[in-house]
């Protein structure tokens, strides 16, 4: 076994190797503060015929790890939860473009979460492992690389901020890196400006370059062993030059096609007509035809931007395409938007609910299980790119983009107190050609002010992509989806006119320097701004009044002694005031009650009835109720549901009365005047005082 102890951030660090997991190709246990992460890689010795490298990266938090029983029937761990499939794409986006060209052996990747302190964030964690991991095995990989989390908290920079930390922080950004370049960004932040952004980059590096050193002094002590064998693909020369000599001219005509059908049947085209006139030369060698076709593609495309500033569908590098927007498209919905940008689209629709609508999570890195009450949900179907697939279930990309979008918009919405709704907003992805996670954006903003929600400002994003052959280099705006495919950087950024709440970044070259990723920001604040214009012409603010068809919530702080009495004896009385009214009666520990109504009167009969339960009696106030019970001394009425007071035989009239019965019936209703509260809570009541004085 080999070992490392260090200190990082102010906490300990260890990193150790040769004990668990020794039949993996790599394994590395890695302990920061308490929180505890095992990864473990592995590759098959044999070459896979896949037309793709074949990496499979899992990340999973064992219920253990916290002290935790997972809920359900089952009581065992089930299928990845959203954040585990976020933390699973943040390691994979980093470790995947340093695999060499051509290497087509299986690899997968797991990280598991053994042991959580609470404290400190196992993912970054989880990156590092499995970075280290991959060194130490023989798997032929550009590594080294890690990762940290910076936050901001009142003006100062903080390396992996605690979950406390976090929760004051104005940034949660997750950077990974070579020690002098940038592999992958991801996080979200409450409208930072762009120096901010490439300031925490600068702190990250550093963070990021301590790290790699700890980790290779594992690797120097415990010793790398010997790469595996495996062979890189070669080319034919004589199928290079042919397919090149008749595909590229005819690819560079079908690639300049204004839209993207266009574009797809004319590479097919050209396609087809190439391996037709190749066919009688190279016989058994389709495949590699069709591997040289996809190289011009790839050729053509970026040459032409890097030599002549063009791109495929005519545009310059700094152009956004064209917007149109429609707002309230769906009539019974409570607020929606249709956002099209070029041949990108997406149907917005943002739902309002209470406080039963919020989504229930269970979490190790909370003691207790949590709760969300916005929602943003991203789907993606096969005619939005006009294919056909098995629908099965939810991708670990639309988790991904979805996740994106609602770090955008979750910054911008009214705190609860003001606003007490469970909001869910679902983007029905209709075409996609280039970042419509973007448009969810856009669309999510749009749909929210559509349905009256005083977010504290639109927000809009775009995606930039790069193009960079030696040292030229090409920044593009609003990326198109072949772009994406043949460039070399999605670069995705969101927020306001202020500043920045989401962003992230994957490359697949081996990292990038912040001098590129600092024009990056600068053109994509332009496109923001630019489309922030574009979304206010469709609509400036949020509506004045919500939906018709949006519940309307009233909220009413009444004493925590008082909760008992509106719930009632097994919730006879909260039930009975939601039967009567038609209103849906909520009620939090801390005696917060929210009614929940479609329409004004069923929400004003609630609350009507929920105050008659709760309302403190007033000094001087005249109340009306029954007589409850009858004595030799007066009579007990029921000025409130529950709260009785007694009306002494003194105060019956102006005149003596010998016996209560001669004024009062036990069942009679009769007002009384309240005179008096003692400090033992009892009441006096009066019902001469509300009677003419006799002369």
């Amino acid at each position: 076994m080999h070992r490392i102890e260090t200190e990082f951030a102010g906490r300990p660090l260890v990193i150790e190797t040769g004990r668990l997991a020794r039949q993996a190709a790599g394994s590395v246990l890695m302990k920061y503060g308490e929180t505890t992460v095992l990864a473990a890689v592995t590759a098959s010795p044999r070459e896979t015929h896949l037309p793709f490298f074949p990496l499979t990266v899992e990340y999973r938090e064992k219920q253990y790890a916290a002290g935790k029983i997972p809920g359900g029937f089952l009581k065992r761990e089930g299928r990845p939860t959203d954040d585990e499939i976020l933390n699973c794409r943040i390691i994979d986006r980093s470790i995947r473009p340093l695999f060499p060209e051509g290497f087509r052996h299986e690899v997968q990747v797991f990280v598991t979460v053994l042991c959580t302190d609470q404290e400190n964030e196992s993912d970054v964690l989880g990156l590092l492992a499995a970075s280290t991991a991959l060194r130490l095995s023989s798997i032929p990989w550009g590594g080294p690389i890690a990762a940290v989390r910076v936050g901001k908290v009142d003006g100062s920079w903080i390396l992996n901020p605690t979950f406390e930390q976090l929760e004051y922080s104005s940034m949660d950004l997750v950077v990974a890196g070579k020690a002098d370049s940038v592999m992958m960004v991801e996080g979200g932040a409450l409208e930072v400006t762009e120096e901010e952004i490439l300031e925490a980059l600068k702190i990250a590096q550093v963070g990021v370059k301590e790290l790699i050193g700890v980790s290779e002094k594992l690797v120097k002590k415990a010793g790398k062993p010997e790469e595996m064998a495996w062979t890189a693909p070669t080319k034919d020369e004589a199928i290079v030059k042919a397919v090149r000599k008749h595909a590229e001219k005819a690819m560079a005509k079908a690639m300049n096609a204004k839209d993207k059908a266009g574009r797809a049947a004319g590479v097919s085209a050209v396609r087809a007509e190439v391996k037709e006139k190749l066919a009688e030369e190279f016989p058994e060698q389709g495949k590699e035809i069709g591997k040289e076709i996809d190289e011009v593609e790839y050729d053509v495309m970026r040459a032409q931007i890097l030599d002549k500033g063009e791109r495929i569908d005519g545009r310059d590098t700094d152009t956004v395409r064209p917007i149109s927007i429609d707002t309230g498209l769906l009539s019974r919905v409570h607020g929606s938007a249709v956002f099209t940008r070029g041949q990108t689209q997406a149907l917005v629709v943002a739902t309002l609910g209470t406080a039963d609508d919020e989504q229930r999570i269970e979490s190790i890195e909370s003691p207790v299980s949590g709760s969300k009450s916005f929602m943003l949900h991203y789907n993606f179907p096969p005619f939005s790119v006009g294919e056909t697939r098995p629908i099965r279930g939810v991708s670990r990309r639309e988790i991904g983009h979805g996740a994106l979008a609602e770090r955008a918009i979750h910054p911008l919405l009214p705190a609860m107190a003001d606003f007490p709704y469970t909001i869910r907003i679902v983007s029905e992805i209709l075409e996609s050609n280039g970042s419509s996670s973007m448009a969810t954006v856009c669309g999510s903003s749009l749909a929210l002010m559509d349905a009256g929600v005083p977010i504290k400002a639109p927000c809009a994003g775009v995606a930039m992509g790069l193009i960079k052959e030696g040292k030229k280099v090409a920044i593009l705006t609003d990326i198109l989806g072949t772009e994406d495919h043949l460039g070399d950087m999605d670069f995705k950024v969101a927020g306001t006119v202020e500043g920045i709440t989401s962003i992230q970044m994957d490359i697949k070259i081996d990292g990038l320097d912040l001098k590129i990723m600092k024009e990056a920001l600068t053109k994509a604040n332009a496109a923001r701004l630019h489309i922030l214009g574009e979304m206010a012409k469709a609509l400036p603010t949020h509506r004045d009044d919500l939906s018709p068809w949006a519940p309307r919530i009233i909220t009413i702080q009444i004493k925590p002694d008082k909760i008992g009495d509106v719930i009632g004896p097994k919730g006879k009385t909260i039930r009975g005031i939601q039967e009567a009214s038609g209103a849906k009666v909520n009620i939090d520990d801390t005696g917060l009650i929210t009614i929940a109504a479609v329409g004004h009167e069923a929400g004003s009969k609630a609350k009507e009835m929920v105050m008659a339960i709760v309302a403190e009696p007033e000094v001087g106030k005249v109340y009306e109720g029954p007589v409850k019970n009858i004595t030799a001394f007066g009579a007990f009425i029921e000025i409130m549901p529950g709260v009785e007071g007694l009306l002494h035989i003194s105060e019956l009239d102006h005149k003596r009365v010998e016996k209560t019965e001669d004024i009062l019936a036990k069942g009679q209703v009769v007002q009384v005047k309240l005179l008096e509260v003692d400090e033992r809570g009892r009441m006096r009541l009066s019902r001469k005082a509300l009677l003419p004085k006799p002369e």
